[in-house]
């Protein structure tokens, strides 16, 4: 395993769509387990493939608190099949928009259908924070950012700080 860098915000790749994985492969696990260490390490929760700049429908995710047992998920081609009439609203961040927060309103039930990591179909329901987490996992294969979901005054003052800091941190290095 190894450590992926993850793209921040406003980066191009991070608004494209990802491609729909053909085929579970060795390849692919590796990349799934680089993904989840590197989610790790940042630390987060979740991760989605083009947040390491590959553009591919793979998420992985582990919402277990330090205290529990990890409990890794791991998502090929991710799809909602059903969602509740009911929302929640949970304070979201990102590893691609770091330092930043707020509330996204999302449907409070989900189920999703998905390869695992063996390339086996799998149906999951899942409610609360494990819903809310895919769900915004699934936007980064979309292109979508959680800031996307903010009022255009909100969501552009947050993209005017990250590239005020990636000013910074090039003219720094240089």
């Amino acid at each position: 395993m190894s450590l992926r860098h993850i793209l921040v915000a406003p980066d191009p790749v991070l608004k494209a769509t990802a491609k729909p994985v053909e085929t579970v492969d060795d390849e692919l696990r590796q990349l799934m387990d680089d993904m989840l260490e590197t989610m790790y390490e940042a630390p987060g929760i979740g991760l989605a493939a083009p947040q390491v700049g590959v553009s591919k429908r793979v998420i992985v995710m582990d919402i277990a608190r330090e205290d529990e047992p990890k409990a890794p998920l791991f998502m090929a081609n991710p799809e909602l099949v059903w969602v509740s009439d009911e929302d929640s609203t949970y304070e979201e961040g990102c590893l691609s928009v770091p330092e930043h927060y707020a509330d996204v309103v999302r449907p409070a039930e989900i189920r999703v259908k998905y390869l695992d990591r063996d390339g086996k179909a799998q149906e999951l329901k899942a409610d609360g924070l494990l819903a809310t987490v895919i769900q915004h996992e699934m936007d980064h294969l979309e292109g979508i950012l959680f800031i996307d979901h903010l009022s255009s005054l909100k969501r552009n003052m947050i993209l005017r700080k990250l590239l005020k800091s990636k000013k910074q941190v090039l003219e720094e290095a240089s």
